[in-house]
């Protein structure tokens, strides 16, 4: 670990905001001299060949149960793993691209929320 890196796999982070995870991206892409090669076009298509991981892991479950009740541990493990790297992408590339991916969301959401109002049972 570089002077001042924490080690993140010694506790379980219950609660982490996309700033923290963006700081901790960026000091992990600096300590490795990675961001010469960061730009958004290989964020992007990095985050695409994880998304393939991801969908590689479904792809022939057929439809699945919410929660996952008959898959193993492992399977559920390798699963957060892949949906983490798609997240850790696209983190880093909001960054890259100067988006407040917190902002930007909350407004999408809010918007959407605009755009399918909900139903009226009156």
């Amino acid at each position: 670990m570089g002077e001042g890196e924490e080690n993140v796999e010694d506790k379980k982070v219950m609660d982490i905001s996309l700033k923290d995870l963006s700081k901790i991206l960026e000091e992990f892409a600096q300590a490795r001299d990675w961001e010469k090669h960061q730009s958004p076009r290989n964020l992007l298509l990095a985050m695409v060949g994880e998304v393939g991981e991801l969908s590689e892991i479904f792809q022939w479950r057929g439809e699945v149960e919410k929660g996952l009740p008959n898959w193993e541990n492992a399977d559920k493990e390798h699963l957060g793993e892949e949906l983490s790297d798609v997240l850790l992408y696209l983190i880093r590339l909001a960054d890259i691209c100067e988006i407040d991916l917190a902002d930007a969301a909350t407004k999408k959401i809010v918007k959407n929320a605009i755009k399918y109002p909900v139903a009226s049972t009156h």
